[in-house]
């Protein structure tokens, strides 16, 4: 289903990419800018309570976050770099998110299950791209797992919206619980894929 979306925002996103370029604009300036939305409302709306307007607002720049490849694309610029600053401002955005979460959870002081849990899911959201990152830097791969960032995202988002909206804060924290195994399981994931490739390499030849 991620996969249509995304196919479904390159067809919405491409007449608005092709107006950026036109009008000078970098992709990289429409990866940083979408970043800086991102962090600034994250720990704004969530520490204060606007779980909904936090939730949509960073839906929609989510929903966006193709926009700055469909533009080095069509521009030509694609390449390591744009790869690299994306992927690396992405951890801000996602920590961001999380914390803003946690940070809510502490002000109010009377669901500290729930704060741990967001919590978590800050930490293993972080680890879930670090243990791809660091199999592709010594040559191996690590593309799997149950909880890719879209799908985290999209679990985190819509139900703190719907908390935002009235409904009870346990599906927040259902939500959240079951991200922090998913994130685990994938990371588990990830090392047992990472370990059989390592097996399966050549012993070093003796000096």
């Amino acid at each position: 289903m991620l996969d249509r979306l995304r196919g479904a925002a390159t067809r919405l996103f491409t007449p608005l990419a092709r107006v950026l370029l036109r009008a000078g604009v970098s992709p990289d300036a429409v990866t940083i800018t979408g970043t800086v939305v991102v962090v600034a409302v994250a720990l704004w709306a969530f520490p204060t309570g606007h779980l909904f307007v936090g939730a949509a607002v960073i839906g929609a720049m989510v929903l966006t976050d193709t926009l700055d490849g469909i533009m080095a694309r069509a521009s030509g610029r694609s390449g390591p770099w744009g790869a690299f600053l994306d992927s690396t401002l992405d951890r801000f955005a996602d920590a961001a998110i999380f914390a803003g979460l946690v940070l809510w959870f502490a002000g109010r002081g009377d669901d500290r299950l729930t704060m741990v849990l967001a919590l978590a899911c800050l930490v293993l959201g972080s680890v879930v791209p670090y243990a791809r990152a660091r199999a592709e830097g010594v040559g191996l791969t690590a593309r799997v797992g149950i909880a890719e960032r879209a799908d985290r995202l999209a679990v985190a988002l819509l139900s703190t919206g719907l908390v935002g909206l009235g409904l009870p804060l346990v599906v927040l924290t259902v939500a959240l619980g079951l991200l922090a195994v998913a994130s685990a399981v994938t990371v588990v994931q990830r090392m047992a894929t990472v370990h059989q490739q390592a097996k399966a390499l050549p012993e070093p030849e003796e000096p």
